[in-house]
């Protein structure tokens, strides 16, 4: 299909998908809205001693509550929705999603959304007898989660129930767990009855086959003291391959191996076990919604809409570099089969690269220039650095160069970057050029220049990437800066009067200028109990729209800049509300907008707070990376461990000794740097 009929396709999809929006948002605003007024400064949850979060049901009288959780494998993605009644009884909503199996025929190819997907309710459940009644689960007790989410009840007749949730890593299966706990002095038989739910249909790619089945035995007793467990399987399989199988044990046991892996790779441990804890469960969210497609594995945002695509924000731009650090070489493999499946689409016509990759990652979308070639270019320039593998820049670096490129023609008569759009996509407005876009073109040039000298490119080249860095720091200072609110801030765009979350990347990228006046807007004009507001408008004082991404991205620019106190402050506030408050346990992408849904990407900026933010980590060369530590005045100590970049697994450590900081940097165990600082104050490491 032609360039030119694909961008026909996609405005007529964006605009039908538009009004499937505005009408979905409506209902959506409205259920999350009356729980919103009433309990969203509330706070339900509790760490525990499991590195998880519980919600203890014994006490609670803030009922009804509702919430929903997404786990994801390679081949299956499942949102566990749970709403708890005033008599604490819980209805379990299963949505099972099976990413790579489209429902719609070649005529229908822009729905590129329609996976195979359904809800199943208790009523798919096998019936379960307890001598001669009927056995139910009764009143819960509370509810745990941690990369998996258990229900855990009060015993009934002698009997305890927990049931747990989580997806198979590797096949299309989605398991719910029973345990039966017999809490009684005798042995208790129950009879278990058999559960099959079977669904064919003709989809996209052929025969599509999905089935609900449980391995409970009919007939069990159970011991005083002992336990039973079985599954329930939500299954799909595809024209003549075989079903998935179907082992409880290898099934969780696979989930759970991949649990500890990212447990033991990019430890953070602070003073503040919330912050630790979201750090923890950050990485599961960002490293679990990883899928196979045609083109190899691929990260992607989830939701319950994003599946087996790629978008040149959140995966290019949000989560790629972070998996230079992580350790985890399923999400290094993912992002770079990002970068190359947009180097393989690089328009010849001068045009604008796309935005995203859909329907397995073969279908672009894009119908505005969001500034998406500066987003890639600054994400890539970034992965590659601390990736440290002058293969991969070499495979890349085509790509980085037509996307920098691209955004020197953009530029402006005043010197900045012009774009159509930005990543919100005309949500909000933006008018002809935005500071985002030129803000990623700043730093994109200056990774670039880095990343070039790396690589032995001309000096020329390297000299000239800086030069133009500098010049859009001044354009960028010229064109956007402004007063807004009584201060000295950034407009958004040209024709802005209104406060824009935005703002904060000047000082992500390291452009200080209107440091004070940009965090009084965001940290008190802008804040709000989620976060910072998408844009300051006063006369709507209750609905107002946040989406998490700007939160996240303020606090790296705030911590980066040195504002570690006031950061902390507010990043601890985010921090439990997001953890433990109305809505768990992750960064979600906004509100109203699709629910508050737990997009992937939003996880990968939480911990880039502390990699870029606190630790000022920015690479310099494929061995070589400055640090500027910013340890707020209420913690003690910091360590961020088993950080795997640069080809190498490395251990900072930041202890405070009165007023300055030790900072101690292992590399493979072995120090190689012990220095006494002053806080905010720049080192540069050379690795071995």
């Amino acid at each position: 299909m032609s360039p030119v009929l694909y961008d026909q396709i996609n405005r007529i999809s964006l605009k039908l998908l538009s009004l499937l929006l505005i009408v979905f948002c409506s209902g959506v605003a409205g259920q999350v809205q009356a729980q919103d007024l009433a309990q969203q400064n509330e706070i339900f949850w509790k760490t525990n001693s499991g590195h998880g979060i519980t919600w203890d049901l014994t006490k609670e009288s803030r009922l009804p509550h509702d919430d929903n959780l997404e786990m994801s494998g390679s081949l299956v993605s499942g949102i566990i929705g749970y709403k708890v009644s005033k008599t604490k009884q819980v209805e379990i909503t299963r949505d099972i999603i099976f990413p790579q199996l489209r429902k719609y025929s070649k005529s229908n190819e822009s729905m590129y959304r329609a996976y195979l997907r359904s809800q199943y309710m208790d009523e798919v459940l096998p019936v379960i007898s307890l001598g001669e009644k009927k056995f139910e689960t009764g009143v819960l007790d509370s509810v745990r989660i941690q990369g998996k989410i258990s229900f855990h009840f009060k015993q009934r007749d002698g009997i305890q129930v927990v049931r747990t949730f989580f997806p198979s890593m590797d096949k299309r299966c989605f398991v719910e767990k029973w345990t039966l706990i017999n809490n009684a002095q005798k042995a208790q038989s129950l009879t278990i009855g058999a559960t099959e739910v079977i669904q064919n249909e003709t989809g996209f790619h052929g025969q599509y086959h999905r089935k609900i089945t449980t391995d409970a035995k009919p007939a069990v007793t159970i011991n005083p003291g002992d336990q039973y467990s079985f599954g329930i399987y939500y299954s799909a399989s595809l024209n003549e391959e075989p079903e998935p199988e179907k082992s409880l044990t290898d099934i969780e046991r696979k989930r759970d191996l991949f649990l500890d892996s990212i447990a033991g790779n990019l430890v953070l441990r602070t003073p503040d076990k919330i912050i630790n804890t979201l750090f923890y469960f950050s990485k599961i969210r960002a490293a679990e919604s990883i899928f196979r497609s045609r083109l190899g594995l691929v990260h992607s945002p989830g939701g319950g809409n994003y599946y087996v695509g790629i978008w040149a924000n959140d995966q290019a731009e949000y989560s790629g570099p972070f998996f230079s650090y992580l350790g985890y070489q399923t999400g290094m493999q993912a992002a770079m089969n990002a970068y190359r499946i947009f180097q393989s689409n690089m328009p010849k016509d001068g045009g604008k690269i796309w935005a995203s990759f859909e329907l397995d990652v073969t279908f672009p979308f894009g119908a505005h220039d969001r500034g998406d070639a500066a987003m890639i270019a600054y994400g890539a320039t970034h992965f590659l650095l601390a990736s440290g593998d002058r293969r991969k820049a070499e495979e890349i670096w085509p790509l980085i160069d037509w996307c920098l490129e691209y955004s020197k023609k953009r530029i402006t008569a005043e010197g900045i970057v012009a774009s159509e759009s930005d990543e919100l996509e005309g949500r909000f407005p933006t008018g002809s050029a935005n500071l985002s876009t030129s803000s990623l073109y700043y730093g994109a040039l200056i990774q670039a220049a880095r990343l070039a000298k790396a690589m032995g490119k001309p000096q020329s080249l390297v000299a000239d990437y800086n030069v133009r860095a500098k010049k859009m720091s001044q354009a960028i200072e010229q064109y956007f800066g402004a007063k807004m609110e009584g201060l000295d801030t950034y407009k958004y765009y040209k024709e802005n009067s209104t406060l824009r979350a935005w703002i904060c990347l000047p000082l992500v990228v390291g452009i200080n200028q209107r440091k004070s006046g940009t965090l009084d807007a965001l940290f008190d004009k802008l804040w709000s109990n989620n976060g910072v507001l998408t844009e300051l408008k006063p006369s709507e004082n209750g609905n107002q729209v946040f989406w998490d991404r700007g939160t996240l991205y303020a606090f790296r620019g705030a911590f980066k800049a040195g504002a570690a106190d006031r950061a902390l402050e507010r990043l601890s506030s985010y921090s439990t509300m997001r953890l433990t408050g109305f809505r768990v346990p992750y960064a979600v992408e906004a509100w109203p907008e699709n629910g508050m849904a737990h997009l992937s990407a939003e996880s990968a900026l939480y911990c880039r707070i502390f990699t870029e933010g606190i630790l000022g980590l920015e690479p310099t060369g494929f061995d070589s990376f400055i640090l500027r530590p910013n340890l707020p005045s209420k913690w003690d100590d910091l360590e961020l461990n088993d950080i795997k970049a640069f080809g190498t697994t490395l251990d900072i450590e930041l202890r405070r000794e009165k007023t300055k900081v030790r900072l101690k940097v292992y590399q493979a165990k072995k120090m190689i740097i012990n220095r006494l600082i002053e806080n905010d104050a720049e080192l540069k490491v050379v690795l071995k």
